[in-house]
This record gives structure tokens, sequence and C-alpha cells, in this order.
């Protein structure tokens, strides 16, 4: 059983999507011109590695534009899935560029550390570029992780854990700048060095954040789901009244949407409209835990470890499209045999109807073997007889003998609407009688039957009875 995915205004939150990872390519190509421009104006290393960095974010936040509007689509022959995938992909990609630009940076570093000389020159521009870029580091950062949060989205979550290092990395490159400007000042060369120190702290810290994304991305790809978000669904299902048993849970997500599939036993005599029920109680408890989720449910049949023989001859006859009433189940000496009506279709010749009679006792006698003999009664269903042509007879010799009933066997009971009809040669006669509400539904059956059995052998050409108890108000 299969349900729908969540919807949600699709238009509004592609265009809000849209609108924040293109305020976030503006902002990182202002930021990367300006780092640059700066970083060679004044031969810093750590500001040039920061421009690098951002120019790396003016890329991802491209890709990330790109995949926002993929992700959008909806799902088509080539993605039954969605196109959530998309920014799954997007990820990975801005985390191998990542790591590109800190093999780049960590290189120049050691270069300068080691085997290089490069004076830093310091004016009041270095120090603006790094404040206005910690300043609208921080405004995309909650913007996008905003966005991010508000519609599931893994290509701006991956954005803003970008400029939400960038505002690190920049804190970093600060101090390496400061470190420069006192070791001029105070005439320490030691710190000179503190520039290209500066831009290995920032290839730390962005190799650390790369590593994480693309842990977080390789999983998602290969449909891995949060630590314990399996059992939880699985916990939720089991508490579904009807639930025997949950057999298998299933999860993956495609962008911002859950995928589940779960496939659950209920007992086998439950009925369809039952088992159409609790598949929809267990689908509304998987989305208590994941609210967006796409839910397909399998139902399959349990056998309970108590299930009745009554019940497995009543299942097993309809399996092979039949029908089983009168059951009796006899034992003795540690033997047991089984009596049984079999309703078989009325179109039937004996031939046929007696080979779906045989395979039945078959398929009995291996789920049941302690029954040591089976007998069937064929019968027709009736279901071609249903509807018969017929008029109103008489009611006054029904009437008569249902009086003399109640004296004979001084049995207290009330009879009325009493219909007396016409079918053919033959008379129908239903009619409804009361009893004491307390009187046990054996007992009442048993009353029916006797009072059927009187009325057949004091009216001639009796044919259908049907007689129906209520208790007495």
């Amino acid at each position: 059983m299969t349900s729908p995915p969540f919807q949600y205004d699709l238009s509004r939150a592609d265009k809000e999507k849209r609108r924040v990872a293109s305020a976030s390519l503006l902002a990182a190509l202002l930021l990367t011109s300006f780092k640059i421009a700066v970083g060679y104006w004044t031969n810093s290393l750590g500001i040039l590695s920061e421009g690098a960095h951002s120019g790396l974010d003016m890329v991802a936040a491209a890709i990330t534009l790109w995949a926002v509007r993929i992700s959008g689509l909806p799902a088509d022959r080539e993605h039954t899935y969605g196109h959530g995938k998309f920014e799954n992909l997007s990820a990975l990609v801005e985390t191998f560029l990542l790591l590109v630009t800190c093999f780049w940076i960590i290189y120049e570093a050691v270069k300068r550390l080691f085997f290089r000389e490069i004076h830093v020159d310091l004016n009041v521009w270095a120090f603006v570029v790094v404040f206005v870029s910690i300043i609208i580091d921080i405004s995309r950062s909650r913007a996008l992780k905003r966005a991010a949060d508000k519609y599931a989205s893994q290509a701006l979550e991956a954005d803003a854990l970008h400029f939400a290092t960038d505002v690190w990395s920049s804190m970093v490159v600060l101090l390496g700048l400061m470190g420069v400007w006192a070791g001029e000042r105070f005439s320490l060369p030691w710190l000179v060095k503190a520039d290209a120190l500066a831009a290995l702290g920032v290839a730390a810290i962005v190799v650390w954040v790369s590593l994480q994304l693309g842990k977080k991305t390789v999983a998602d790809l290969l449909d891995s789901v949060p630590k314990g978000m399996q059992e939880q669904v699985e916990a939720a299902v089991r508490q579904v009244p009807g639930v025997a048993e949950v057999r298998q849970v299933r999860l993956r997500r495609s962008g911002p949407e859950f995928f589940a599939d779960v496939t659950l036993a209920v007992v086998r005599a439950a009925a369809f409209e039952q088992t159409h029920d609790i598949a929809n109680a267990a689908e509304a408890a998987i989305r208590s835990i994941l609210p967006k989720a796409d839910v397909v449910v399998h139902v399959e049949p349990a056998i309970p470890s108590d299930e009745d023989v009554t019940t497995k001859v009543r299942l097993l006859a309809a399996r092979h499209g039949l029908g089983a009433h009168g059951i009796r189940i006899y034992e003795e000496n540690r033997q047991r045999w089984l009596e049984l009506h079999l309703e078989v279709n009325d179109s039937l010749l004996l031939e046929e109807a007696h080979r779906q009679a045989s395979e039945f006792e078959q398929a009995l006698r291996e789920a049941v073997p302690s029954l040591q003999r089976i007998v069937t009664h064929l019968e027709p269903a009736g279901d071609y007889a249903a509807t018969v042509r017929s008029q109103s007879a008489g009611e006054l010799l029904i009437h008569k003998f249902l009086v003399r009933f109640q004296h004979e066997t001084k049995t207290r009971f009330h009879p009325h609407d009493v219909i007396v009809q016409q079918t053919g040669p033959e008379l129908s006669v239903s009619l409804h009688c009361t009893l004491e509400p307390a009187t046990p539904i054996v007992d009442a059956h048993d009353f029916t039957v006797r009072l059927e059995q009187y009325l057949r052998a004091n009216i001639p050409k009796l044919g259908r009875v049907v007689i129906h108890v209520e208790p007495k108000e």
C-alpha cells in the first residue's frame, strides 16, 4: 500500500531556495574579488588563501544554485525517486574543490616558511577586507542555514557550512596579520612568519570541514540514514494496534525527502478493510517520525501460534475459493476427525466440485496433521440463486404454529415481522423473535433449530426458513 509524498508549496520553496543561493553567489563573487585584489597588493598569503577560499565558495555557490534548480523538478521516468540526489552530488563536488584549494594553500605556506622570504605590505585595507569578509560570511551563513532547515536542503546546508568556516578562517588570517604587524613594530622576526602560519591554519580548518562534508555526502549517496532512525521508525510501527510483527524497515534519502519501505505482518484472519486501516495507521506512525516521507507499506499474513483449527479451516477454504460452515471436530481416544459443510460454486458439475473439495482436504491435512479423518458435505453457495421471483402468501398458518410451539415448549418469545413468500412450489418464511438478553448464543441457536424443525414437520412444502433472534428490550 502506497501513499503520495508530503506536498508543500513547491513554487514558493524553489523561489526562496534560489533567492538565497543567488544572494550567496553574489556575496562570494564580491568577496573573492576584494580579497584577491588586497592580497596581491599586500603580498599576504593569508589574504590570498582567503581569496582562493572565497573563490571556491563562489564556485560552490554556483553549483548550489544549479543543484536547487534541478532538485526541485518532479519525478520522471529516468528519476523515479525525484531529483533530490543532485543536491548530494553538488555537495560532493564542493568537497573535492575544497581539498584542491587546501593543497595549494599548504604548498605556498611551506614555501614561504622554509624556502622563500616574502615581505607582507600591511595597510588598512588588509584589515578592512578581513572585517568585511567576517560580516558578510556571518550574514550569508545564517540566511543559508535558515533556508536549509526550513526546506531540508543539503545543498544549502553545505553552502551554509562553507560560509560558516569562512568566518573562522578569516579570524585566523586576522591573527596572522596582527602577528606580522607586531613583528615589524617590535622587531620580532619570527612573527613575520605568522602570515604563512595563518594560511596553514586556514587550510587545516578547510580540510576538516571538507572531510566532514564529504563523509556526510558519501553516506547520503550510499543511502545511509541517521543513526537510530530505523529503530525509531520500527518502534513506532510496532505500537500500531493490529501489527503482529515488523519484518523489514528500509529508509533512504533523496535531497529533502525520505522514502520509507516497511513490511509488516497482520494476523491472517483480519478482514481486508481492517488490514487496510492498519496499513494507514502504520503510515501515520512513520510520518510522526519523518513528516515528509514517501511511505510504502507492504502487509503480509501472520499465522499466530495459538490459531485454532476452526480458523485454519475457514481461512484455508477461502484461499481455495470455497466457503466453510457447520465445522465440527470430534475427539476420541486422542484422535480427532472433522466434519464440515463446504460451499462450492452453483454452476459446477459434481466432478469439478469434488476435485476442489479433494484439493482442499489435502491442504487441510498438511496444515493440521493431527486430523485422522475429514468429511466434507458439498452444497451450492447459492450465489446464482440469490435473487428469485416470489409473491406474498398468507401468514395466518405460520402464526398458528408459532403459538402452538410456544405453548408446547413453554418458551417465552415474541415472534414479529413474520413474512411468508411463495417461491414456485415452496413457501419461504422469515421472522424475528425475542429472547432474554442473557441467553447464551448457543442456546439461542438451538432454539432457532428446534423452531425450524417444528415448522417443517407441520407445514408441507416449506422451503427456506430464516429466523432472526434478538434480545428483548
